[in-house]
């Protein structure tokens, strides 16, 4: 699926996709002020639970269900994680509603950025369009890349 850019991204009272980032401290705030910066305005229905490395787990499922109910306007709630296997998201097995609340680990800037541009539409492309993001994010830098003169 080719991505088209978009031009609306938070368009007052429209249902959108809640975004949840459930990461190891401080990563998720980290990727909250980020997006914050790039979009000149901090994104609408969008958390982050940072998890310390002595937080029980109890509390952070309990943070995180109660993050859900806040950021689901009946759209759903993509959970992004950094890592597949860590507390943050093992924590995440019992909040997942396949088509409704969906996860996905391995977060990175152009994933975020992707899934926060296509929020206003279905759970399904959101979680597509964040992981293609993720995948072609990741690129080697070397002397092959030519910047533009301007």
């Amino acid at each position: 699926m080719r991505c088209q850019p978009r031009t609306r991204l938070f368009l007052a009272g429209q249902s959108m996709i809640g975004i949840l980032l459930l990461t190891h401290a401080p990563l998720g705030n980290a990727f909250l002020d980020a997006a914050t910066h790039v979009f000149r305005a901090r994104p609408e229905r969008m958390e982050a639970i940072d998890v310390r490395a002595d937080q029980d787990t109890a509390e952070v499922n309990r943070l995180a269900q109660d993050a859900i109910k806040r950021l689901d306007d009946g759209s759903g709630v993509l959970v992004i994680t950094d890592v597949m296997g860590g507390t943050p998201s093992n924590c995440t097995l019992k909040l997942c509603s396949p088509g409704h609340i969906e996860v996905i680990a391995g977060i990175s800037l152009p994933m975020l950025l992707r899934a926060l541009t296509y929020r206003n539409d279905t759970i399904d492309i959101v979680v597509e369009m964040a992981l293609a993001g993720g995948q072609g994010g990741a690129v080697r830098v070397d002397n092959r890349v030519r910047l533009s003169p301007n």
